[in-house]
């Protein structure tokens, strides 16, 4: 029998009558359905029936969705759902999540999710857990990622919801890897440097890799060291390339490459940084940042300047805090930012 399952701000628990009103509302919100698979309006008929048959049903099974409702511990206050169809005599499931527009930003879908998963590998027989996404639906992506899913195909105008014809993301996550991401390192680490890349480093570099939904923001290291070896000049100036590994307690996490300026005679550039998604969420980022500019500075520069994408994901956030300010110029639809680092 299904007991609910408990996180720690969180209740997952069967779908009970009066679930019906914040069901239909959160359904027919245009902002949470706009990358689900249903249309808007959500008939208030067609609720009576889902809320119906989870009644009906104590338990996932095997090609069926199965519905939870999400609410909060302390004011068991709905906040949303998360869905499971079970694959392959319960050997395999598929998951889905909805988390109301009020409550967004909370971290709720990664914790109702996160539960969810940990639920399903909790009976040995399950080998894999999937999801499917759209491609624009970044926050989506974002949750899965964050709990070790990997980007395993993109299926081009294979999904339909209504009239409309979309590309999906498929995303999964195996036993192993479920393993493997719970036992990464998440504490910060006790020491951070930037080390030279010799022929050695080179392929592990170009092995190391964003969450799929960055990629976006950040071009493959392979890419970074061919342009760093081939360097196009910028802004109509010559670029000269400084390419380090990012190196945590001896482990290799990370790519910084700056354009030192060194024959253009303009400010240093931040022209390329990246975590390894395995290292994330660790606060090595702004470490890094501040050995970075303790280089510029020993250069003998006041000013380092970065380009970034906003939006969900973006690096935004980090800039921002460590003190860069936007300039106002938007370079190949990317925002310039600069960092003052003291008097000239």
């Amino acid at each position: 029998m299904f007991e609910p399952i408990v996180t720690e701000r969180l209740r997952l628990r069967r779908p009970v009558a009066s679930d019906l009103e914040a069901l239909v509302a959160r359904r027919n919100d245009p902002a949470v359905s706009e990358y689900q698979d249903w249309t808007v309006p959500w008939p208030e008929d067609r609720a009576r029936i889902v809320l119906a048959d989870a009644a009906g049903t104590p338990e996932p099974i095997d090609d069926d969705w199965w519905m939870l409702t999400v609410e909060t511990l302390d004011s068991e206050q709905i906040i949303g759902d998360v869905s499971v169809r079970l694959q392959w005599n319960g050997r395999a499931a598929e998951i889905g999540y909805t988390v109301a527009r009020d409550h967004w930003g909370n971290g709720y879908a990664f914790e109702a999710t996160g539960g969810l998963v940990d639920w399903l590998f909790s009976d040995p027989k399950r080998t894999r857990i999937g999801a499917t996404l759209h491609p624009d639906n970044h926050r989506s992506a974002r949750v899965v990622e964050r709990l070790g899913f990997v980007h395993e195909g993109h299926t081009r105008r294979s999904w339909w919801v209504g009239d409309e014809n979309t590309d999906d993301w498929i995303y999964g996550i195996t036993r192993d890897d479920y393993e493997v991401w719970r036992a990464r390192p998440t504490e910060p680490p006790g020491h951070v440097a930037l080390e030279e890349i010799t022929w050695d480093l080179v392929r592990p570099v170009i092995a190391l890799s964003t969450h799929k939904s960055q990629e976006r923001m950040v071009s493959p290291n392979a890419v970074s060291l061919a342009e760093a070896s081939l360097p196009e000049p910028y802004g109509g100036k010559p670029v000269t390339p400084w390419p380090r590994a990012i190196v945590a307690d001896g482990a290799l996490v990370g790519f910084v490459m700056l354009d030192t300026a060194a024959e253009s005679g303009g400010r240093p550039y931040l022209w390329r940084f990246m975590i390894d998604r395995r290292h994330q969420r660790r606060g090595i980022g702004r470490r890094v940042l501040d050995l970075v500019v303790d280089v510029v500075c020993a250069w003998g520069h006041h000013e380092l300047d970065v380009s970034y994408v906003p939006g969900v994901g973006s690096p935004e956030p980090l800039y921002l805090g460590y003190g860069f300010v936007p300039t106002g110029n938007i370079i190949d639809g990317e925002i310039e930012a600069r960092l003052q680092l003291g008097d000239p």
